[in-house]
């Protein structure tokens, strides 16, 4: 693909995001510098908050809960 020109598989499966609803953390009380995930029944969307029509990176429920999983654990803490 070349640079500047629009991936069209992107684009279908950020308007397929978009009519999911998305959340941030309820401990979030900054509007603009969280994360946003969507859930679908087969994808979870994830972008910033600073930038909504940025990236979406998506992953598997499967993936997203053993993320969820490793963070509530704390394997990604630092020190």
């Amino acid at each position: 693909m070349q640079l500047g020109r629009r991936n069209p598989f992107v684009e279908t499966i950020r308007g397929h995001l978009a009519a999911h609803t998305w959340r941030k953390s309820s401990r979030s009380h900054q509007k603009t510098n969280c994360v946003e995930v969507a859930l679908t029944g087969r994808a979870v969307g994830i972008r910033d908050t600073k930038d909504r029509a940025g990236g979406i990176l998506t992953v598997t429920p499967v993936a997203w809960a053993g993320f969820v999983e490793r963070l509530k654990t704390g394997d990604y803490d630092q020190g």
